[in-house]
């Protein structure tokens, strides 16, 4: 089963109940979108899938090509093909961005195999000029003083030097003008393609008008509301979520 499939999720955080069952299936080769209001548990359902320890699920499972990854640590997850970008991309000071990625990818080879510089900076720099990075920033610190476009096109990199089997994009909008918006989302559809699933979480149709999914999921209340196509989407633009009824408990 190609696919990152969501079963049934409950989770809480503390005695506080988030996700109250969520039911998704995202094959390889396909986009999907979850909106929602602020507080319907999208970003939750991000942090719980790569592993936060804050949260505990009390039952459903997550499912990984047909393989549970409940339990498993979050560096285990990302061997395994997960990836996240965060709504709030971290600084890692003192952890230039080349050596970064380059750890990263050296820690899904098989022990004893070492990664060719030569062929490492040449992939590298050419990801790079794509998402108009400057090369100077691969001696930088991950995320350190850096604005919120480039934080957001460092982890589209990432993304595309690691080529994940399944990508969690926590609003990759997020604080992007109109330019960085339209260069992350040219570096999120040139990834595109058979081998990766991709589940894109935001508010607002716009970065949708740049990545369009196959399909639209709407939360509320810990819940997947309804679904659609990308007309969804813009249905909600127009009429605001007030017209999507929380799902029943039964």
């Amino acid at each position: 089963m190609n696919s990152l499939t969501i079963q049934n999720l409950h989770a809480k955080i503390g005695d506080k109940e988030i996700l109250k069952g969520i039911q998704l299936e995202i094959p390889k080769g396909e986009v999907h979108a979850i909106m929602g209001k602020n507080g319907s548990g999208k970003s939750t359902l991000a942090k719980i899938m790569a592993g936060h320890p804050d949260y505990t699920v009390t039952s459903g499972d997550i499912l990984l090509d047909g393989e549970s990854i409940l339990g498993k640590e979050p560096d285990e997850r990302a061997r395994l093909g997960l990836f996240l970008a965060f709504q709030y991309p971290l600084e890692v000071p003192g952890v230039t961005i080349a050596n970064f990625i380059r750890a990263s990818l050296q820690a899904r080879l098989p022990e004893g195999e070492e990664l060719e510089a030569v062929d490492y900076y040449a992939a590298l720099y050419k990801q790079m000029d794509a998402l108009q990075i400057p090369r100077a920033f691969t001696s930088r610190s991950v995320n350190e003083g850096f604005s919120g476009g480039e934080k957001k096109r460092c982890e589209v990199l990432q993304m595309a030097m690691l080529r994940p089997s399944y990508a969690v994009l926590d609003e990759t909008d997020s604080g992007l003008d109109i330019d960085a918006l339209k260069i992350v989302s040219e570096g999120v559809n040139s990834l595109r393609g058979s081998h990766v699933g991709m589940l894109v979480i935001t508010h607002y149709q716009r970065l949708l008008n740049y990545i369009v999914p196959d399909r639209v999921h709407v939360m509320v209340d810990g819940r997947i509301a309804c679904s659609g196509d990308k007309e969804l989407a813009l249905r909600l633009e127009a009429e605001g979520y007030d017209w999507v009824a929380a799902p029943s408990l039964t």
